[in-house]
């Protein structure tokens, strides 16, 4: 029987923590691999640590440290052939392993990952914004140039390959190590045949606002570890763009020029509204394409906040997400 590890990363997440272990659990027997369950905890002020040890976890606490460290940092005491990062408020499904191990076997790919989907009780807002991850069901296999950490499933040798997590990034490590990974050679799948579900989304505007602004900050940092490249500098320059624009539709209306000003807002809308059909075309739904339209609008006026932070030496910190 093949062993696997699998480190949780955790910041107060009582609510969630139980749920997320037992599913885990769950999916290493129906694959019949002997399961360690590894939870690093950054400071939690809730029950959360507790809990981990109800459902049989090992739990190592380190506050005051980046997420990436508390990766590195149970990693360290893995001892699986197999090592699997999931976030503590991620429910997997019980044929998480058993297909992904599957697919390794078959020489699909190297690096795994499900797509991610909310429980029906989350609000709209937090629903359109997981759904226009989602992948057309017509095909379930996906190679990607990088993959998120709230599921990831690899053996243990590539993640020593590449030396782990970049401690320094405050957000932003999963795509950096992904990339890395890439890199190095592995091959990235996401797959959608059975979708996790994500059980922490945001409950409210502010805390989506906010989670974005966040996610954001992370474009100057990984420009500084890959390079200058197109594909990590399109969206903060796109943010750029909006901002500038704005600025000259409120410069034009203050100067009476009211139809320059409504000309100049609707070019801001555009790109919103190209990212809202991208990803929302292959559902088929109106209603979530005008609600992606609207978020990603909010969106690039909030990457250009991050970016422009980010240029300014802006260093706020933030618990490890679980």
């Amino acid at each position: 029987m093949s062993k696997i590890s699998i480190v949780i990363p955790m910041f107060n997440e009582a609510r969630h923590i139980g749920r997320t272990l037992l599913a885990a659990q769950k999916a290493a027997d129906v694959a019949n691999l002997e399961c360690e369950l590894i939870v690093v905890d950054n400071g939690s002020r809730d029950e959360g640590p507790q809990i981990a040890r109800q459902f049989g976890a090992q739990v190592l606490v380190l506050p005051g440290v980046l997420i990436g460290a508390l990766r590195n940092y149970g990693t360290a005491i893995a001892t699986g052939e197999w090592l699997a990062f999931i976030d503590a408020d991620v429910e997997m499904p019980e044929d998480w392993l058993t297909l992904l191990c599957k697919l390794e076997s078959g020489a699909q790919g190297e690096v795994f990952g499900l797509d991610l989907h909310t429980p029906a009780e989350a609000p709209w807002y937090a629903d359109a914004w997981q759904r226009r991850t989602l992948r057309p069901r017509s095909n379930i296999l996906h190679p990607v140039q990088w993959l998120p950490t709230s599921n990831l499933l690899m053996r243990r040798t590539w993640f020593d390959r590449v030396g782990g997590f970049d401690e320094t990034l405050r957000t932003g490590e999963d795509k950096d190590f992904t990339m890395r990974l890439g890199a190095a050679g592995a091959r990235l799948l996401a797959v959608n045949e059975s979708v996790a579900l994500h059980w922490g989304y945001e409950s409210s505007w502010r805390e989506w606002m906010g989670k974005e602004m966040w996610r954001q900050g992370s474009h100057l940092q990984l420009l500084r570890t890959h390079g200058l490249s197109f594909r990590l500098l399109r969206f903060p320059m796109l943010s750029i763009i909006v901002w500038l624009l704005d600025f000259l539709a409120i410069s034009a209306l203050l100067n009476g020029f009211p139809h320059h000003a409504a000309f100049m807002v609707l070019v801001t809308s555009l790109p919103g509204l190209a990212l809202s059909l991208r990803q929302s075309l292959k559902h088929r739904d109106l209603l979530l394409t005008l609600q992606l339209w609207g978020l990603h609008w909010v969106r690039l006026h909030l990457a250009g906040a991050a970016f422009i932070l980010s240029l300014c030496h802006w260093n706020a910190r933030r618990p490890a997400r679980g």
